[in-house]
């Protein structure tokens, strides 16, 4: 395991210069910053409050899939194909062998069924244009209108109706692969990149590179892999603030999901041994033994991620082991909790994205939000995206945008209510415990490999 690195705050020096640097990457607008523009980056309610954030990254679900039938969440029992059909939604559970394609082109087919750029006529009729792997063994015709059976999903339920759950999140990026998601949840960007490498997903081979789209949604060309980026490790550093990304290894051993592994400065500096961790299940122990960083990210196996192809229907007792470590723990009263599914994983879904640029948004996904202060079985209608995580984070510790995403996003505010005292933590029924995942074979699996 590795160990929590030394820091030393300098926060009123390195808002101005993060400000500064922002600015000139373009991520926000290339203005002198005003002592009002600084203060408005820090937080009104959270800041007293919430002193850890965790994000947990799980994969590959749209919202109609996972939260089909939620009470007070807007979901849909058909949905329509190309041909205008109805399309009676059927159950496929978590844990098929086979998987749906999920890219760009996907995302189109999916939008409108032409395979083309759709402005913003999307439609949400062409998922059966998609192509999907399980050929003369479907468990019906059309394998992409379905939903996970809620026997599966009862963690994900119980969470929802005892804290919150979002049913306007989408994708702040309009392809659908995890490399380029996992990218935006660390830097709220990918320097237009879009699908998925030439090779390994990351620094550590050179050689690889990966697609761009251009300014009008088509294909342009190819760039290097190991991205210069600012992320949110990066200005978590500058603030004199810890963090950690647990993750699978990397180098011929997995690590699809460590995003930081295509950050160059994080991937070649003292971060990669510090603050980059793995195994994932590291994270119980510093949880109980008191060494939870300011800010964690938490991504999955194979098995435990909800993906489709990787045989396993683990990953809703996984996210509940993560969630009842920290309820039970000294944190509970100052920890939020935010749960998301990376892109929709070619799953139907009935809400189109709206076009805010280029590259954004992308389809549905599901959110959650648990806290001390999450409401209490809080439906939010809230439109948000990977960005309005990212702006939670920047406006509770004090640190400037990043990209589009962030900036333009709307923060989850009305998940939460600060003006009561942290409630009583709600433990999360389960099948299987923090035991149970200690235990687990390791899984190096690569279900998506472009």
């Amino acid at each position: 395991m590795h160990h929590i690195s030394t820091k030393r705050a300098r926060v009123t020096i390195f808002a101005v210069a993060l400000f500064l640097s922002a600015c000139s990457a373009g991520g926000v607008s290339s203005v002198t910053p005003t002592a009002d523009s600084l203060a408005a980056i820090h937080r009104h309610a959270s800041s007293s409050k919430i002193q850890h954030i965790v994000i947990i990254v799980q994969e590959n679900r749209s919202f109609n899939n996972l939260f089909y039938g939620f009470p007070g969440a807007k979901t849909v029992k058909y949905g329509y194909n190309t041909n205008g059909e109805k399309i009676t939604l059927q159950p496929i559970g978590l844990e098929t062998t086979w998987d749906i394609v999920h890219d760009y082109y996907d995302f189109l087919q999916s939008c409108n069924g032409t395979g083309s750029y759709p402005g913003t006529d999307c439609q949400m009729n062409g998922f059966d244009g998609e192509y999907w792997g399980c050929g003369s063994s479907c468990p019906n015709a059309n394998p992409p209108y379905s939903y996970v059976p809620h026997s599966e999903t009862k963690p994900y339920f119980f969470m929802g109706k005892h804290y919150v759950l979002a049913d306007q999140m989408y994708a702040s990026n309009v392809d659908a692969s995890s490399f380029i998601s996992h990218q935006y949840i660390i830097a709220g960007q990918a320097s237009s990149a879009v699908n998925y490498p030439s090779g390994a997903w990351g620094c550590e081979y050179s050689g690889d590179y990966i697609g761009t789209l251009n300014s009008e949604r088509q294909y342009g060309s190819n760039i290097q892999m190991c991205f210069n980026n600012n992320t949110l490790g990066a200005e978590m550093d500058t603030a004199g603030l810890s963090w950690a990304y647990y993750a699978s290894s990397v180098n011929g051993d997995g690590g699809i999901w460590s995003a930081y592994q295509n950050i160059a400065p994080i991937y070649h500096g003292p971060d990669w041994s510090n603050d980059v961790i793995s195994p994932q299940t590291n994270f119980f122990s510093d949880v109980s033994n008191g060494k939870l960083r300011s800010l964690s990210w938490v991504t999955p196996t194979c098995a435990n991620s909800d993906h489709a192809g990787c045989g396993a229907k683990t990953g809703p007792a996984w996210v509940a082991s993560l969630v009842n470590a920290i309820g039970e723990s000294q944190y509970w009263n100052n920890t939020a909790i935010f749960i998301f599914w990376d892109d929709y994983g070619g799953w139907y879904d009935p809400e189109p994205p709206a076009e805010l640029d280029y590259d954004g948004l992308g389809m549905r996904i599901p959110m959650l939000v648990v806290s001390a202060y999450a409401k209490n079985g809080h439906v939010s209608h809230t439109h948000y995206e990977h960005g309005s995580i990212l702006k939670f984070v920047e406006e509770t510790f004090g640190l400037p945008a990043m990209a589009a995403s962030d900036k333009r996003a709307t923060a989850p505010d009305d998940a939460f209510d600060f003006n009561k005292p942290p409630r009583k933590f709600e433990t999360v029924p389960s099948e299987h415990g923090i035991n149970y995942f200690m235990h687990q074979a390791p899984d190096h699996r690569n279900p998506d490999p472009g």
